[in-house]
Parts: structure tokens; C-alpha cells; sequence
């Protein structure tokens, strides 16, 4: 009999969580292993499929955890092969994924590997004045399974591994912080999704504490810091987030994190004319990136329903491109992926109404 819904998702327990589980159950930590590799490594969908555990285990498994994968109700193809999922969760609620193409990373560079967009939150409430994610408001924060089932369902659609995750897609990532270091732990150990830590970056809108909190993670992961405006006057026009966290809050909070973690930070600029593409703030945005050695992403503003700005003519994005580059900060100019199914960098949007059943759209 196939696990309800209802039924807490078995893939938001580490190894650690089962091993607890296993012994509180009168069974040994070998089980916890078993339990994993067939859950990770070997992909099952039944608990009955798990041949080397016992009957009595299988059912009692069942009947306490739920391995249903996230109900895809659409996914939409780009001509230019980015796919958006739109699932389904536990409550009705709707989240966006996106699958980037793997010719390009997110950072502009090449890449032979399948990068995921993944969402940490329905919604988000931080109200970036130009982030379709954030128009409807803040629902809730996703559940360890929901971002870990992201990734799984992705993975299957895609018939190979997920080897990049940009934690990028709806909602602001360390404002669901607990939730997420457990999804990482999950995606990044041997015994889960074995995704290398250095194939991880969280992005941020610029949450300090949450940034001093996260260096503490015994894993390298890497960070992005969603800048889009190199002084407090321009960012706190669009990104209400700097009233809090003031850009000289926010770089003691990088300062703690290149304290511990080895990689580079990245700073995302979308690029929105008259409103933050300078070339004065070029100029600005160049020495804080060399402060922190830091890497600049340039990206395009691109179309969201319902919102006023503009991209800069290209012409002008090629010259602030070009201060950066003269000033000896390394920096890319991203054009955009999946814009034409609204998959592109802060499209993705709060989707409130209840869908039924799983329409697949081919690109």
C-alpha cells in the first residue's frame, strides 16, 4: 500500500535523524544505512521495495513516513532548453525550479553539469522592488523535504544528476535558515545526494546575522550576495532588506565569512536603467567588490508583469561592464536563461491557486 501523503516525507531525516529513529525502534544503526542507501542511492518508491529490510520494518516504515515525490503540476520548456517545474506541496501551496541549461552556470562561466534553481520559501517577504517572488507577499517557509525534493524530482525528470545547486529561486534562503543547513547536510553527504559542497551557493539579499551564522557551517559551501546597488541610497530604494542590514553591516558579515569559508563570494547587480547601471556606481560597486575579492554577476533586468523598470541599453550595460573590468574586478554579464517562460533571474512568483494533476508542457 503506498504511504499517505499525510504521512511526515522520509527525505527530510539525515542519517543521523534515521540512525535516532532506527534505535528508538529496537533497531540497530545498520538499518538507519540500509534505510538511506535504498532512499538515495538506490531511488525506490515503495517501502515494500526495500527487499534486505524485514517485513515488519517495511510496514512500520509506511505506515510513519511518506516517500511520495512532490507532485509536478506543470513544467514548462524554453527554446533555449531552461525547463520550470511548478509543484505541488502538501498543503496545495505552489513552488517554482527552475533546471538551468548545462552549457551555462550561473555565474556566466561554462559548464558540462546540470545546474538547479531551487526555492527555499512560498513566497517571500522581503519585497525587492523589482523580484516577481515577492509581489503576493510571504506564505511560509519550505519544509527540509520540500527543497531536498526539489532536487529528486528534478533529477528523475531529467534522467541525471543535479551536480550544481543555486539557492536562488523563490523566497530569501537565510530567512528559512535551520531548514535549509539540513536540506544541504542531505544534498551534500555521501550517504544523500552526495552534491559536492563547492556545487552549492546560497544567495542572499543581505541578511547579516543569518550570513555570521551560516560561515559556521563545516561545509564550503559558496555565497552570493543579491547586491543590485553599490551605496545605502540606491539599494535602500529598491530593496527594503538595507534598512535593516545597511551595507556596512552587511560587509562585517562577509568579513566573517571569508574568516572561515575559502571561495570567493559573488555579488548579483541587476542591472535597471536609471536606477542603479551609473557608471558612478560602477565605480563604487568596483572597490567594494575588490575589498572582498569578490566576483560581480551582471544581469539584465529582466521583464517582470506588473513592474515598471527597464534594462539598460546594451550599450550601457557593456560600459559598466567595462569600469569593473578595468578596475581589475573579475565580472561576467549574464544574458538571461528562461526568460520566455518568466524562469529568468527574478521571475519566479508566488503561484496561489490549488492545481490538479500533472500537465506537462513541452518546450
Amino acid at each position: 500500500m503506498d504511504p499517505s501523503p499525510a504521512l511526515p516525507s522520509a527525505f527530510g531525516l539525515t542519517l543521523d535523524d534515521w540512525i535516532a529513529w532506527a534505535e528508538a525502534n529496537g533497531q540497530t544503526k545498520f538499518r538507519a544505512k540500509q534505510i538511506v542507501q535504498w532512499l538515495y542511492e538506490k531511488r525506490v518508491r515503495r517501502w515494500e521495495e526495500m527487499t534486505n529490510l524485514s517485513q515488519s520494518l517495511r510496514e512500520q516504515l509506511a505506515e510513519t513516513f511518506s516517500i511520495t515525490r512532490l507532485p509536478v503540476v506543470r513544467l514548462t520548456g524554453s527554446k533555449d532548453t531552461t525547463r520550470k517545474f511548478l509543484f505541488r506541496l502538501h498543503d496545495g501551496r505552489l513552488v517554482e525550479t527552475v533546471k538551468i541549461p548545462a552549457n551555462v552556470h550561473f555565474d556566466g562561466g561554462r559548464s558540462d553539469r546540470i545546474t538547479l534553481c531551487v526555492s527555499s520559501q512560498v513566497g517571500c517577504a522581503y519585497d525587492c522592488k523589482f523580484c516577481a517572488s515577492g509581489l503576493a507577499g510571504f506564505t511560509r517557509n519550505l519544509e527540509v523535504s520540500e527543497i531536498v525534493g526539489q532536487v529528486l524530482a528534478a533529477e528523475e525528470e531529467a534522467g541525471d544528476a543535479v551536480c550544481n545547486i543555486v539557492f536562488m529561486g523563490m523566497g530569501e534562503p537565510l530567512a528559512n535558515l535551520t531548514r535549509l543547513t539540513k536540506a544541504i547536510e542531505i544534498l551534500n553527504a555521501p550517504w544523500g545526494m552526495n552534491i559536492g559542497a563547492r556545487h552549492m551557493t546560497v544567495s542572499t539579499s543581505g541578511l547579516a546575522p543569518q550570513i555570521e551564522k551560516l560561515a559556521l557551517l563545516p561545509i564550503q559551501i559558496r555565497l552570493a550576495i543579491s547586491l543590485h546597488g553599490a551605496t545605502d541610497e540606491v539599494r535602500n530604494k529598491i530593496m527594503p532588506v538595507n534598512k535593516k542590514y545597511p551595507l556596512v553591516r552587511l560587509f562585517e558579515a562577509l568579513e566573517t565569512w571569508r574568516d572561515h569559508k575559502k571561495q570567493k563570494i559573488t555579488f548579483e547587480y541587476i542591472l535597471i536603467e536609471g536606477v542603479n547601471d551609473h557608471l558612478a556606481q560602477a565605480d563604487i560597486l568596483a572597490k567594494r567588490a575588490r575589498s572582498m575579492e569578490a566576483k560581480v554577476n551582471l544581469i539584465p533586468y529582466n521583464t517582470v508583469e506588473g513592474l515598471e523598470w527597464k534594462r539598460p541599453s546594451e550599450v550601457q550595460q557593456e560600459a559598466f561592464l567595462a569600469v569593473l573590468k578595468k578596475a581589475g574586478v573579475a565580472a561576467t554579464l549574464r544574458r538571461e536563461k528562461g526568460h520566455d517562460i518568466d524562469a529568468a533571474c527574478g521571475q519566479l512568483r508566488l503561484q496561489e491557486e490549488t492545481a490538479e494533476g500533472i500537465i506537462r508542457m513541452a518546450g
